[in-house]
């Protein structure tokens, strides 16, 4: 698992990077060999965030995850910020405060580059035959985007990106409160998006890249075709990288439809958003 997962890391920090930054103008140091992951620490931050079992949105252990999000990025010098806002409960339509949190290098840079997750789990693991009802950890969907995320977060000030240009990591809450077949999804992304469209800013994103499901033991990502859709120069150039250096887990192939926290920006933003997304799984 270890080793599965230091790959997975290192091919998506190399690949984002390859694929994004000279798209947007700028590029890493040519002479630098790449970011340094560390394959146990790695490992170490999806353990603690598993650990807290389930993240539902509004829950205490989303609470408790918020802590630990806001500490590690403290502590790496990282602008930290919460984007509060409540919405209603699917079965009780009682209020639940959602936190977008946004984690900021480079924070003074107008032009900006987005990686996003989401950060809740699914109330219950209802997919599975056995215990549709039991508890959903949540270590691949919710889990594998945020230890992907903490562990880039130790590597930010090592990388060196040219001509100015800041990185927001996103991690978006209410992607799925879901208890039934037709609850909203994405309410984090898409209260995300209409802030960034209506209110006044002094920004841009110029791309985004939305992380989901990529600690798969047996990892293949096509070409999400929303993706290829809103952002096709970027999608292309991110698996163009992975073509280059031999990355066999990104299959240059478009394969599934999803929709995913990236529509929101895509649609509503205007952000040209890639989806990185495993979605090769049994029925």
């Amino acid at each position: 698992m270890l080793r599965r997962l230091k790959r997975t890391m290192v091919y998506l920090s190399l690949l984002i990077l390859m694929g994004i930054f000279p798209l947007a103008g700028s590029k890493a140091d040519d002479t630098d060999p790449g970011p340094k992951f560390d394959a146990k620490r790695s490992f170490e931050y999806l353990t603690s965030v598993c650990r807290l079992k389930s993240r539902i949105s509004g829950s205490p252990g989303m609470a408790a995850q918020q802590k630990l999000i806001l500490e590690h990025f403290k502590e790496l010098k990282a602008k930290v910020q919460f984007q509060s806002f409540d919405a209603p409960h699917p079965i009780t339509g009682n209020p639940v405060r959602m936190n977008n949190m946004i984690v900021s290098w480079n924070p003074e840079a107008k032009k900006r580059i987005l990686l996003a997750c989401h950060y809740d789990t699914r109330p219950f693991p209802d997919r599975d035959r056995n215990q549709p009802q039991g508890l959903f950890i949540g270590a691949n969907d919710g889990g594998s985007g945020v230890a992907f995320l903490m562990e880039l977060g130790n590597v930010m000030s090592s990388l060196k990106v040219s001509h100015g240009y800041g990185v927001d990591f996103v991690f978006f809450d209410g992607e799925e409160l879901v208890y039934r077949q037709n609850d909203p999804y994405f309410l984090g992304s898409k209260y995300f998006a209409s802030q960034y469209k209506n209110e006044p800013r002094e920004f841009e994103y110029v791309y985004g890249v939305l992380l989901d499901m990529i600690a798969d033991k047996n990892l293949g990502i096509y070409m999400e075709k929303n993706s290829l859709k809103y952002a096709p120069q970027l999608t292309r150039s991110i698996w163009e990288a992975a073509r280059k250096t031999g990355v066999r887990e990104f299959i240059p192939q478009a394969k599934y439809e999803i929709r995913d926290d990236h529509l929101p920006l895509n649609e509503i933003a205007g952000i040209p958003t890639c989806d990185i997304i495993d979605f090769d799984y049994p029925v």
